[in-house]
């Protein structure tokens, strides 16, 4: 069975007030004969000479001993001051560090209900899907203002034609409250979804 590139994850939250958060990533396509699915970050490492991640022990991603392969993924927790915990992550390539930090400071810094931190419209800076331009690229929700002030500054920017796209990747977050109350949020950019019981 052919795989295509994805990334999971799971914010599971029981009552009891721990919280978790898994992430898989499949990273690139692969081929499953056994049945048994493995993730397969190790592709950041090559045995090609002339590879851009070759075997060449001054490359920084060299195959050694100790040595870990580049991956996005970082599931991030957070403790507040007030006693509430929030769990959150997100795939979608490059772009997963900006939308962590996107959502967290439209939540924490600037007090933005969970669900809209996490459908306002997002950037990415980088590379995405198999994409190899690096272009800043904006949702076309972004004001139109802002975008013409980033042009003016030099960046090049292309604004995407979807509203909510996938290339942003897909976020969820779940928020536990000293009180019991537990908020949680998915990303209208993708087919999941939460629930706070």
């Amino acid at each position: 069975m052919a795989l295509k590139d994805a990334t999971l994850y799971n914010l599971p939250a029981p009552t009891q007030g721990m919280a978790s958060l898994m992430i898989l990533g499949i990273h690139d396509r692969l081929r499953i004969e056994s049945g048994v699915l493995w993730q397969n970050r190790g592709i950041s490492f090559s045995l090609a000479p002339d590879h851009p991640r070759s075997l060449t022990p001054d490359h920084p991603r060299s195959l050694a001993p100790g040595r870990k392969p580049f991956h996005t993924l970082n599931p991030a927790l957070a403790r507040f001051r007030d006693g509430r915990t929030m769990v959150y992550g997100t795939m979608g390539g490059e772009g997963q560090p900006q939308t962590q930090a996107a959502v967290f400071s439209r939540y924490a810094l600037h007090g933005m209900p969970l669900q809209q931190a996490i459908a306002a419209p997002r950037w990415l800076l980088g590379r995405t899907w198999g994409d190899n331009s690096t272009n800043l690229k904006l949702e076309s929700r972004v004001h139109p203002p802002l975008v013409d002030e980033l042009q003016k500054a030099g960046h090049d920017v292309e604004v995407l034609p979807e509203t909510f796209t996938d290339t942003m990747g897909h976020a969820g977050a779940i928020v536990h409250h000293p009180d019991g109350l537990i908020e949680s949020a998915h990303d209208p950019r993708s087919d999941g979804g939460a629930a706070s019981l």
